[in-house]
């Protein structure tokens, strides 16, 4: 997948999701998450492949390994190039899923790219610690997930910008640190709770960013979208 701010598609139907992308040129980075995805189905993916876009499949997968393993194996023909499971779900059942994907991929393809989530940008440590009973702090319940991720050889983790540089150190440069909660300095933080801006995901380490309500909201999208690269690559 490109390097490229990556736009999340999170509309209720195809038809607003492809009114949002009118304006700009093609080519873009694109999340297709659970909603867009459960309405529509994978036509929504074959349809922006279809268009020229790289499309990162955000179902969050969690469930015992043959679950996994089976659902990633039709996933892999859908054409995404990237694709998500939980690090919470274990060694094993990661595993499963890159087992699926290469099992299911068609022959003469890459196989889509894999990640898993460490926490969400919507848990901070005391929800974290409370709620799921965690008693580390958040950063090395991250890190502890990002080197099982990796055990389990797949490409990377979805983090927060603020655990990437230290993933960067145990898991390597090469290594997915897929980045949402991505705002412009002017934007609300909405119901993200550890978020930063373009720059600050540039100087963590971050390879990739996720950005929604920062483009999809903005009274002008493509200018927010424009401005968001420009933070990313360094030039503003």
């Amino acid at each position: 997948m490109k390097t490229s701010p990556i736009i999340a598609l999170d509309f209720p139907s195809a038809q607003e999701a492809y009114t949002f992308l009118q304006p700009f040129d093609g080519g873009l980075n694109v999340k297709v998450g659970m909603q867009l995805y459960y309405q529509e189905g994978p036509a929504i993916v074959a349809k922006l492949k279809e268009q020229g876009y790289d499309v990162f499949l955000d179902l969050k997968l969690h469930d015992i390994p043959n679950t996994v393993k089976s659902a990633m194996e039709v996933l892999a023909g859908h054409g995404a190039d990237l694709v998500n499971v939980h690090a919470a779900g274990g060694k094993t059942m990661m595993e499963a899923a890159l087992e699926g994907l290469d099992k299911g991929t068609p022959a003469g393809q890459l196989r889509p790219s894999i990640i898993a989530v460490t926490q969400l940008t919507s848990t901070d440590e005391q929800q974290m610690q409370r709620e799921q009973l965690v008693e580390t702090s958040l950063e090395n319940s991250v890190l502890h997930y990002a080197q099982l991720t990796q055990s389990a050889q797949l490409d990377g983790v979805v983090c927060s910008v603020h655990e990437a540089s230290a993933i960067t150190d145990r898991c390597g440069k090469a290594f997915f640190k897929v980045t949402p909660g991505i705002r412009l300095a002017e934007s609300g933080t909405q119901d993200q709770k550890r978020i930063a801006t373009p720059a600050e995901a540039r100087h963590a380490g971050s390879t990739h960013i996720v950005v929604g309500r920062a483009v999809t909201a903005a009274k002008d999208p493509l200018a927010a979208y424009e401005m968001i690269c420009a933070q990313w690559e360094g030039l503003k």
